[in-house]
């Protein structure tokens, strides 16, 4: 029993989990009044957002690619959400049904001419963007009643950040890595011949994962305006360096297909309370960004350090 404990691959799989136990207990050191259902909700209220964003992002790394245009494809959304959707819900749906699209075009055109994918996810940050300062050129906007009803839920001694953000990971994690068809998207990622040569379709696998990042990236933004009751075209610009973060946070690789929705959502978590916790410890928030980096930089050495153990 200690040996399977002590094991690497045990470690590996358990330091999301450590990374996000320690920090909150870091919290509840310093600031003993968080240890609330009021204190956890207010600390934890952008994870839905984050934990979505981080998710689209997993999508894509699972296939082997990296998505640079996550956080303006957020904020363009969300744009739509505080306008379109609110003001004609029909037309707001199809405007979201074409980003969704889109989204899984990016992800053909990418395999079709074999593009890198940080140069073809960069320049569509910046027609994100542009087409979000065109729906919505000056910060306004309201979002939809029934996005600020559910982002309000009451949920009975758990806050709901917690509640969504587990729902979130599970679903993911039933879809992707214990369904039959989840086994042939992760090996697009980590044995793409191999998948080939069963007879499944690369393109439609990477428009599949692609569709399925814009889908969430969607519900990001309109979790997002449901916290803020407004948008802005620059909203998210942050979320592509969370979304990143949050995947290697919960154990995900670069290459190879693996990734963990469960510890993609608790990595999304953490990045939430590590914000919170900079706070407490009154850290301007011009050097938060560089102290969330300096905590995913250890949470990466203590990896390289079980991966050396494992080899």
């Amino acid at each position: 029993m200690l040996a399977k404990l002590t094991s690497p691959r045990f470690l590996r799989a358990a330091l999301p989990a450590a990374s996000f136990t320690i920090l909150l207990l870091a919290i509840f050191y310093v600031q003993p009044r968080a240890m609330s259902y009021f204190g956890m909700n207010l600390m934890l209220q952008y994870t839905v957002p984050i934990a979505l964003a981080t998710i689209a992002q997993m999508f894509i790394i699972t296939v082997n690619d990296l998505d640079l245009s996550i956080g303006a494809f957020v904020g363009l959304t969300a744009c739509i959400g505080a306008t379109l959707l609110a003001d004609t819900p029909v037309l707001g749906v199809l405007a979201l049904a074409a980003c969704v699209a889109a989204y899984a075009a990016m992800g053909a055109l990418i395999h079709w001419r074999n593009l890198p994918s940080i140069v073809v996810t960069l320049g569509m940050s910046f027609v994100w963007l542009g087409i979000a300062v065109l729906v919505l050129p000056t910060p306004g906007g309201t979002a939809p009643g029934w996005v600020k009803s559910i982002m309000a839920l009451k949920v009975p001694y758990v806050p709901f950040p917690i509640v969504a953000a587990v729902v979130i990971g599970c679903v993911v994690h039933v879809v992707l890595m214990r369904s039959s068809y989840g086994v042939v998207l992760r090996g697009a990622g980590g044995n793409p011949k191999a998948i080939g040569r069963a007879g499944w379709s690369l393109l439609k696998t990477k428009m599949v994962m692609f569709g399925a990042a814009g889908f969430f990236g969607v519900l990001s933004g309109l979790s997002l305006i449901g916290l803020t009751s407004a948008a802005d075209a620059h909203i998210a610009d942050r979320y592509t360096l969370y979304a990143i973060a949050g995947v290697i946070l919960g154990g995900g690789e670069f290459v190879g297909g693996r990734v963990s929705p469960i510890g993609a959502v608790i990595g999304a978590l953490t990045l939430a309370l590590t914000g919170s916790f900079l706070t407490f410890l009154r850290i301007s928030p011009d050097w938060q960004i560089g102290a969330q980096g300096g905590i995913l930089i250890l949470v990466l050495a203590l990896r390289a350090l079980i991966n050396r153990r494992e080899g």
